[in-house]
């Protein structure tokens, strides 16, 4: 397999604006050491036990807070939170991130959106560097429900998925 070569990141990052993926925020910490990010690399894993999979860059602090707190929390956003996932992909840093909306501390004691469209909390099962990103295997310690129509991420923009 090491005969093949990769494609470029320009080609590759055009191939995948074509698959529409949900749109979160993975936060960890809390009070002033809170940090967070939008993802739309989530997906389930397995179900026994209950695993998710998420794809954070390894140059972000939240991925080092991850790695240091052993916990996360991942906020499913919904439409109209289009905002909060541009403050979290880059329009804020740190702690300042958390300033513009209700956070609550779920039962792990990791930051939960409070409107969000569902929550889950997890406890770091795994981790794996893999090129620029560290992927993170969370077991699912606790869920939470919501309201709303998801967010999504397609080609190049968010969205939300037509009402029926």
């Amino acid at each position: 397999m090491t005969d093949f070569r990769s494609v470029e990141a320009a080609e590759f990052r055009l191939a995948m604006r074509n698959l529409a993926s949900g749109v979160a925020i993975v936060a960890t910490g809390t009070e002033s050491t809170r940090r967070g990010l939008t993802v739309s690399s989530v997906t389930s894993l397995c179900m026994d036990p209950p695993c998710l999979l998420v794809g954070v860059n390894s140059s972000s602090e939240t991925h080092a807070a991850v790695l240091a707190n052993g916990r996360f929390g991942v906020s499913l956003l919904s439409r109209g939170q289009e905002d909060l996932a541009l403050r979290f992909a880059g329009g804020a840093k740190g702690i300042d991130r958390f300033a513009t909306a209700p956070w609550q501390q779920g039962v792990l004691d990791v930051p939960l959106l409070e409107p969000a469209l569902g929550g889950l909390e997890c406890v770091l099962h795994h981790h794996q560097l893999v090129g620029t990103h560290g992927l993170f295997i969370g077991r699912i310690v606790a869920t939470h429900g919501g309201n709303g129509d998801p967010l999504v991420n397609f080609q190049g923009e968010l969205r939300a998925l037509p009402q029926a």
